[in-house]
């Protein structure tokens, strides 16, 4: 049988005065609520106190070891991620001033490509620790400098030629000979081709890199002013003979040299507004309402080849053996970077040029 439990029983007495304790301590927490409501509403907000934001940035290190010794030249420490490798020079020639940024040469393998100064260190990162193989790169000259000396040259030299100076000609012999129409024709065709690339140098054309070797212009510079002492000295010899043809072989031949020479200028203006500030393009250029830059429908590079245009144009003009040579030597040199950059154009714009050639246009 089960007994019936006492409301004064011990247990029932603690029951009730657990639950009196709890509405107790209710009525007590609610006073304290209700004050410390008060207190909030009278003194204002409580800001709470700013959370610690731990950010965490990994750092490289960048090791740069001589590519022919193997030897490491220094450690450039506490590199950001974001760091290209430009910077890096930079850092570089802090630690070895004798090599200033334009002057190193860096690559991911020793006989690798030099990466170019635009590139992100975080992209070359397989660990925290980044090695790169030094080089020297010598001398260095900017681009502009390097277009400029190359072509102010030819300009001057052609006009020493062609006042006949004493030094030169015998005074006598320039006197008695009467000049031919196509030499002063000749003069100003060569004059405007180089006057043309001086100015596209200055206003139109973007590079990429901001240097280049000094035996690089030295090597232009001897091309260029040797083969002009060598074009200029025959064509403004006072024994120079005219063209076999006449006046009609000259004027057409002249005309094709215009006609080149402008649109070659048209399709320098064209690449360089399809280039961004790194002299880099953003899409193929697209023939315009221009008939210069229609030549785009059949080649790649077609700067090229109005290039060649002209000086064949002028060899046929002036029918001198040394500016044949020049030509063809030209043509030679223009195609091979033709073909360089077609396949660049082929990996970069596929369905824009993989029906098109490299400079001539009938050669696919």
């Amino acid at each position: 049988m089960l007994k019936r439990q006492n409301p004064s029983s011990p247990e029932h007495s603690r029951d009730l005065a657990a639950d009196g304790g709890a509405l107790s301590m209710s009525h007590n927490d609610s006073r304290s609520f209700f004050n410390l409501s008060q207190f909030v509403l009278s003194a204002g907000q409580i800001k709470p106190s700013p959370a610690l934001k731990h950010s965490k940035i990994t750092y490289f290190e960048v090791e740069i070891v001589d590519v022919q010794s193997k030897k490491q030249i220094c450690i450039v420490d506490k590199v950001p991620p974001a760091s290209t490798l430009l910077d890096v020079k930079h850092k570089f020639h802090k630690a070895c001033p004798q090599w200033y940024p334009s002057r190193v040469g860096l690559q991911l393998e020793r006989k690798g490509p030099f990466l170019k100064d635009s590139v992100s260190i975080q992209s070359l990162a397989v660990s925290s620790i980044i090695t790169l193989y030094f080089t020297d790169l010598g001398q260095q000259v900017g681009w502009t400098t390097f277009f400029l000396t190359e072509y102010t040259g030819p300009l001057l030299i052609y006009l020493l030629f062609y006042i006949r100076l004493s030094t030169i000609y015998d005074q006598a012999e320039s006197r008695k000979n009467f000049r031919h129409p196509v030499v002063h024709l000749a003069c100003f065709c060569h004059c405007l081709h180089y006057i043309r690339h001086l100015l596209e140098t200055l206003f139109v054309h973007k590079f990429s890199e901001g240097h280049t070797p000094l035996k690089n212009m030295i090597k232009g510079c001897a091309f260029y002013w040797g083969f002009t002492s060598w074009i200029a000295y025959y064509i403004n010899h006072p024994r120079y003979t005219p063209p076999s043809f006449g006046p009609k072989q000259v004027s057409y031949a002249a005309l094709a040299f215009l006609m080149c020479e402008a649109g070659n200028h048209f399709i320098n203006v064209a690449l360089a507004h399809q280039t961004n500030s790194e002299g880099n393009k953003t899409c193929f250029p697209s023939p315009t309402y221009n008939p210069f830059t229609w030549l785009f429908l059949l080649v790649s590079c077609p700067n090229y080849t109005y290039e060649a245009g002209s000086w064949i144009s002028f060899t046929v003009m002036t029918q001198t053996l040394p500016v044949g040579i020049f030509a063809f030597l030209m043509v030679i040199q223009m195609s091979l970077w033709a073909q360089k950059k077609h396949k660049l154009y082929l990996k970069k714009f596929y369905p824009e040029v993989r029906r098109k050639a490299a400079m001539i246009p009938i050669i696919f």
